[in-house]
């Protein structure tokens, strides 16, 4: 029997986001749709729907059409789901800038996305965004025309736009753009259409059960798919209410925000769970209104699996697996499944899509039980990489199937289990970092000459980067001469943790550098076999 399995058929919405917007808040109108614990607003779906559109009307009256790029750059809040919705009534394609880029990779992705307009704050208590932005446009040739602040009258006077829109929209369109790292090491911009999200989102709350009074704590970044997709778009798709509990993950929010909303289902990756589960006063919450919940976003331990199905009274508690380029879910687990299967595996392929584990030499289908790298088919594929038809072959080959990098593999009943990655990404607390990118940064240090990065395995993050640095000649460094390089220059998750200077790396009698011998040293040298060989699902 080879590995493949397809997921139960089922009819696809053929609808925009606008659409099904539209729908649930004609069957659930004046029940919750949103809630921001940290901005103290709640909104039904009715208010959320009419916001929407007034934050299309706004986009119309900038000069916004439709496939005209709109980005966004702010960590978790109402007005984060508001441009979401409003670029796409509007039309518009949401590009998703993670809020802890530095000005260098701003400045990447503002050329790269072509956007014509940004949506931001001025600053949180973290980051001068405005400072960052003047310092990423400096020098630089955009297309960027406006800028919004939403501590500002322009976000006051957007919503004041009274002229009527009727974009044409097909569900075909790209309604989003989102950069994830690619194997040259420069961030690739995924383009995810209505009809990926929409379905997507609607397949995993079909699969959650979710209705209109569920109530869904996610605490996971809406500007990664996990936030925006399986939080907004599974919400959207089944009228459960979303409660964002703080502008970032803070583990006492999170548990507050499920004990006084009464939440029914908690998001998360690994190592939130782990840090909730690790509060002093972890027992003193009241989380009896949970059932169910997904873990995602990096390899699960199984051990915090099992602590968070008893633990925190989530018996129907799921595990989901996916990337980007799937809009995100291809697998996940059923919330009847045996407590063993959901702690084991990454589950099954989701309705209307097709999972196969092929070699990775020749790309054939194994036989079941056999190792290979994990490839995905079917309505959730990608469009493409933005402006990168190479790099879009690459990816999905010509029978349609996307290449996710990833391995493992399946047993009899479908289910599938990862053992590992073909491509060499650091996934450190759901973020994903190729260290190609990384490196490519560090070269740009002048006492710089050679340098590889590696991921570690963590208790609490589940990898951290690590890097290794041969300097110039003559040249004197410290660790953290170079780390401060990199602050405000790139995000904070892909700087290095540990920094090690060499004068030579490990090699192969050609010369090819061993980076898996770099691993194995620092996972040595550092005493962690114990969780390098740490079970996961």
């Amino acid at each position: 029997m080879l590995s493949y399995r397809r997921g139960p058929d089922d009819e696809l919405w053929e609808l925009s986001i606008g659409e099904v917007l539209d729908e649930t808040a004609k069957r659930c109108g004046a029940a919750l749709a949103l809630v921001s614990c940290h901005q103290g607003k709640r909104l039904t779906w009715k208010e959320l729907r009419d916001a929407g559109e007034r934050v299309a009307r706004g986009l119309w009256s900038l000069g916004i059409r439709p496939g005209d790029r709109v980005g966004l750059w702010s960590t978790n809040c109402v007005e984060w789901v508001l441009v979401q919705l409003g670029c796409a009534r509007a039309g518009a394609v949401l590009v998703n800038v993670n809020p802890a880029y530095g000005s260098h990779e701003l400045a990447f992705v503002l050329r790269r996305s072509r956007m014509k307009a940004l949506f931001l704050w001025r600053k949180d208590q973290r980051v001068d965004y405005s400072a960052l932005l003047e310092a990423a446009r400096a020098g630089q040739t955009l297309l960027l025309e406006r800028v919004i602040y939403f501590d500002s009258e322009g976000w006051n006077d957007l919503q004041q736009a009274s002229d009527p829109i009727a974009p044409t929209i097909r569900t075909e369109d790209v309604a989003n753009i989102q950069y994830t790292s690619g194997t040259t090491g420069s961030p690739k911009g995924v383009m995810l259409t209505h009809r990926n999200l929409v379905n997507n989102g609607r397949l995993c709350a079909q699969v959650m059960r979710y209705a209109c009074d569920d109530r869904i704590c996610s605490p996971v970044p809406l500007y990664h798919c996990f936030g925006c997709v399986i939080g907004v778009m599974a919400a959207l798709a089944s009228g459960a209410a979303l409660i964002l509990p703080g502008w970032c993950f803070e583990p006492r929010a999170v548990l507050q925000a499920v004990q006084t909303e009464r939440a029914t289902a908690i998001y998360g990756v690994p190592a939130m769970f782990i840090a909730e589960l690790g509060l002093p006063d972890f027992l003193s919450f009241d989380l009896t209104s949970l059932r169910t919940g997904m873990m995602a976003g990096a390899p699960c331990p199984i051990e915090i699996m099992k602590r968070v199905v008893s633990e925190m009274h989530c018996p129907q508690m799921v595990i989901g697996y996916g990337q980007t380029e799937s809009s995100p879910v291809i697998t996940l687990s059923e919330l009847d499944d045996a407590l063993e299967t959901r702690v084991s595996t990454v589950g099954k392929a989701l309705p209307s899509t097709e999972v196969k584990i092929a070699a990775v030499d020749s790309g054939e289908t194994v036989p079941i039980g056999e190792q290979g790298e994990v490839c995905a088919r079917g309505y959730m594929v990608m469009k493409g990489y933005d402006d990168e038809p190479a790099a879009t072959r690459c990816a999905i080959d010509d029978e349609g199937w996307l290449h996710t990098g990833d391995l493992g593999v399946m047993r009899e009943d479908g289910y599938v289990h990862l053992t590992g990655r073909a491509k060499d990404m650091i996934i450190r607390g759901g973020e994903n970092i190729y260290p190609r990118e990384v490196e490519e940064f560090l070269y740009t240090h002048a006492k710089v000459a050679e340098v590889q990065v590696v991921g570690l395995p963590d208790e609490r993050m589940g990898e951290i980067v690590v890097a290794w640095v041969r300097l110039r000649a003559g040249e004197t460094a410290g660790e953290e001469e170079l780390r401060d390089f990199c602050k405000g220059k790139i995000a904070y998750f892909k700087i290095p943790q540990h920094i090690r200077l060499v004068c030579e790396f490990p090699t192969t009698v050609t010369g090819k550098i061993q980076k898996y011998r770099i691993r194995e040293i620092e996972v040595r040298e550092r005493g962690l076999e114990h969780l390098a060989q740490r079970p996961t699902a």
